[in-house]
């Protein structure tokens, strides 16, 4: 996979037009400088195209018509000797081309449009700042298969211990009151109002009521009866005989005899 992944090569900037200029002899380490080159006679003008490959970038320069290359120059760190910009213009860098046999040689390129020579820094930079990068996650990624591994399974007769905290239930509510007994389910039971069916459904018996023996029946002597006042007794035969008195006396005025 690694080496496939080197193979792919990835286009990172175009640019449409670039300028290739002699370089003289230096005559000081001081650096170059672009007004040395006599920028009004350019020795070959092009595309320049900026490729990567695994690591390595390559500044290339082709034919603006058929694509054909003209040179390259292989680039493996930025900032480096292979790019260097001059002291006096940020348009122009000095590459080092190589032929594929060997042969090197320095020439000057510029850029008649500024943001095209940004952009043609930018794009090395952003490539090898991800190399760098590339770099570090593989060292980090050999230390950890190198360094010591931790062994976190369990050895023979290990155990582990787990403290939970128990939650204790406080017994009586606010005021000390206790708490009902719970029916099936955990549901609280309250009592039966006075009056009420309990809760087997019969009716509690009256508290006036004496005990009975099982088989007693139950008289009106045994209840608190509200008894009725007895009416006085009626004379009948007072009002019959002086109904019948008064008849007598009517007979005796009239025949004298008494009638029954």
């Amino acid at each position: 996979m690694a080496a496939e992944a080197e193979e792919y090569e990835s286009v990172l900037c175009v640019k449409p037009a670039v300028l290739v200029y002699r370089l003289p002899p230096r005559a000081s380490n001081r650096g170059y400088r672009a007004a040395e080159w006599q920028l009004d006679q350019p020795a070959w003008s092009g595309r320049l195209r900026i490729t990567a490959k695994g690591s390595t970038a390559f500044i290339k320069l082709e034919d603006k018509t058929s694509g054909e290359l003209f040179a390259q120059a292989p680039v493996e760190q930025f900032p480096g000797i292979a790019v260097e910009g001059v002291t006096d213009s940020s348009r122009y860098f000095v590459i080092r081309i190589e032929d594929g046999n060997g042969r090197r040689a320095f020439i000057g390129v510029g850029f008649v449009d500024r943001g095209d020579a940004f952009d043609f820094n930018v794009a090395l930079q952003d490539h090898f700042k991800w190399v760098r990068q590339q770099s570090e996650l593989a060292r980090q990624a050999q230390d950890l298969e190198q360094g010591p591994k931790l062994d976190l399974g369990f050895k023979e007769g290990q155990t582990i211990k787990l403290s939970i905290a128990n939650v204790k239930k406080k017994e009586g509510g606010t005021g000390g009151t206790r708490p009902r007994s719970a029916g099936p389910g955990g549901l609280s039971l309250l009592p039966p109002p006075p009056g009420g069916k309990s809760g087997t459904g019969e009716r509690p018996a009256p508290l006036s009521t004496p005990a009975q023996l099982p088989g007693t029946p139950i008289t009106d002597s045994l209840l608190s009866w509200p008894q009725p006042t007895a009416a006085p007794a009626a004379d009948v035969w007072g009002d019959f005989a002086k109904a019948s008195g008064s008849a007598s006396s009517q007979a005796q005025g009239n025949t004298g005899w008494v009638q029954f």
